[in-house]
This record gives C-alpha cells, sequence and structure tokens, in this order.
C-alpha cells in the first residue's frame, strides 16, 4: 500500500513538473525547433518606413479594438473596450507609447515577440484573443515598421482592468499547452506558382488582417478548427447571430466579383447595394486607408478560396 501511494504521489509530482516544464514560455520557443521564428530583430540595416507601417495598422485594424472606447479620435489607442467570449470578458489592453500604461517602454524586439509568440516583456503568457496566432504570419520587418508607426502616436495615459476569467481559464500558465498544440510558429511563405498580387493578398488576409480570426468556427479551446477556416462561424461574443462566411460558396461570397469585393473593402458597400454594419463596420473604416492595389489583391486572394458551406444558425 505504501509502495503504492509513493509511486502516486511520484507520478503527481512528475505531473507538476512537467506541466510547469511545459507551459512556461520558453518551453513552445524550445520545442518549435527550427520554425523560422528565431529573428526578433529586424535585419541589420533595416531602416523603419513609417508609410508601411501606417499601412499595417491600418490592414490590422488597430483602432478597431484597441482605441479609447468612446472617442472619435482613433489613434488614441488607450484600451479599455470589453470583449465577452464563451471564456470569459477581456480588456483590451493600452498600447499607446505611454510608458507606463502602454507600450512605449518596449524594445523594438518585445513588440515582434510579443505579435509572434504571444509573450509579454515580463515573460507571461497573452491569451490568444490577441491575435498572434494570425500575427505570426507577419515579417519581422512590417513588426518593425508597425511599431516605428505606432510609437508616432498619442500616449495615452490609463489601464484597462484586469481580465474577468472563471476558473481554469484564468491559469494564465496554461496557455503555454495551447501553444504547442495550436501555434506553428511558420511565417508566411510566398506561394511560387501565384501573382505577386494573390501573395500580396494572401499576406494581407492572413496576417496583419486576422480576417478567420472572426470568420471561422472554433473548437472547445478556441482555436480554429482549420477546416471551417473562413466559412464564417457563430458571434465569438456568444450572441445568437453568425459571423458570414468569406469563401466563393453561393451562401458566403461566391458569384461576387473582384470589383465588388475591392469597393466593399473601399466603402462598405455590398452588391445587393446594401452596407455593411456591426463588426465589419471599423473594419471597413481600417480598409479605406488602404490603397487600391492592396484592396484588390485582398479580393483577389478571397475569391481563391475553396468553397466552404457556411455555419448552420442556431
Amino acid at each position: 500500500m505504501r509502495k503504492a501511494l509513493a509511486a502516486l504521489l511520484v507520478l503527481a509530482v512528475l505531473g507538476v513538473v512537467g506541466f510547469f516544464l511545459l507551459t512556461a514560455p520558453a518551453a513552445w520557443a524550445f520545442l518549435r525547433g527550427d520554425s523560422g521564428m528565431s529573428e526578433i530583430v529586424p535585419a541589420a540595416g533595416h531602416a523603419i518606413n513609417l508609410e508601411n507601417g501606417r499601412t499595417l495598422f491600418y490592414a490590422g485594424g488597430c483602432s478597431s479594438c484597441h482605441a479609447v472606447p468612446d472617442q472619435d479620435d482613433k489613434t488614441r489607442l488607450g484600451g479599455g473596450l470589453a470583449l465577452k467570449s464563451p471564456f470569459g470578458t477581456f480588456h483590451v489592453p493600452n498600447i499607446s507609447p505611454d510608458r507606463n500604461d502602454g507600450i512605449g517602454s518596449w524594445s523594438t524586439a518585445d513588440f515582434i515577440r510579443a505579435m509572434r509568440e504571444g509573450v509579454s516583456p515580463d515573460g507571461r503568457h497573452y491569451y490568444p484573443a490577441f491575435p498572434y496566432a494570425s500575427y505570426q504570419r507577419m515579417s519581422v520587418g512590417d513588426l518593425a515598421d508597425l511599431f516605428g508607426f505606432l510609437q508616432t502616436l498619442p500616449a495615452v495615459q490609463g489601464r484597462a482592468p484586469d481580465h474577468e476569467l472563471p476558473f481554469p481559464f484564468n491559469i494564465r500558465r496554461g496557455l503555454g499547452l495551447w501553444k504547442l498544440a495550436f501555434l506553428d510558429g511558420r511565417p508566411f511563405m510566398p506561394d511560387a506558382a501565384k501573382s505577386p498580387a494573390w501573395n500580396r493578398g494572401a499576406y494581407l488576409i492572413n496576417g496583419p488582417g486576422h480576417c478567420a480570426e472572426c470568420h471561422s468556427e472554433r473548437n472547445f479551446v478556441g482555436a480554429i478548427v482549420e477546416d471551417r477556416r473562413f466559412a464564417g462561424g457563430p458571434d465569438p461574443e456568444g450572441g445568437r447571430g453568425t459571423v458570414p462566411n468569406i469563401t466563393p460558396d453561393p451562401k458566403g461570397i461566391g458569384g461576387w466579383t473582384k470589383d465588388e469585393l475591392t469597393t466593399l473593402f473601399k466603402t462598405g458597400e455590398t452588391p445587393s447595394f446594401d452596407t455593411v454594419g456591426g463588426a465589419m463596420a471599423p473594419v471597413v473604416r481600417n480598409t479605406a486607408h488602404l490603397s487600391d492595389a492592396d484592396r484588390e489583391a485582398m479580393a483577389e486572394y478571397l475569391l481563391t478560396l475553396v468553397p466552404r458551406a457556411s455555419v448552420k444558425r442556431p
């Protein structure tokens, strides 16, 4: 009996030790191997391109979540927006250049690691409500340019409240296991068989644009179901509505032309002369700042996706 209890105790201790080893932020970086993610600083001699940073800021819709709620100036990225989810309520942080409450004291490497690995400068996991599973596709040069642009925006004082998450979702350490399962560590790789415009669209949609984060179904731990990517999904905030299918399925964007989809990204107008609303309205306010070429590239890519049936309404 004593031997059995001792064996159980040893197993329990090993389990606890294994959990802490596997869930450490450094564990993911070690276990991912040669994933092409080892660089967390841009190449030597990289000159910050603020215009490119501005483009990525609008492609990513940073202000949609991080701007101070109920203010007209969308460059004041003081955070505070409450995002409801099946796991609890997340409060969007301050990413303004304020040195105390925002990211003004961060280094470029801090920012790139946060965006690609979901790790804070003090070594804590970020929750994937911050869509680093998409941002990991971005190049270090683009991330450096984006960080440079963010530093030109107004510094805003004040911190968002802590997340309101029930047990076990409030155990941040457990996110290490989530990352081992769902964060692949692969930057975007162009398809040589496709046009430069298609590759640009694929990069913008899958990287900074993080479109799949809303337009896909998720599994019970909040990861995107790969064979449902872009096919729409339940309201991420738990409402009864659904997020639209953006594949070329008949109930998605099937039948749309490239010009019609490009127009939506510029004005919000659909082929039926309706105007997008809800969470898509601020997305369009951001994509309206992109170049015509970038909007056309995004449309070209989306129209080549594999058609997938829309999620059934509850």
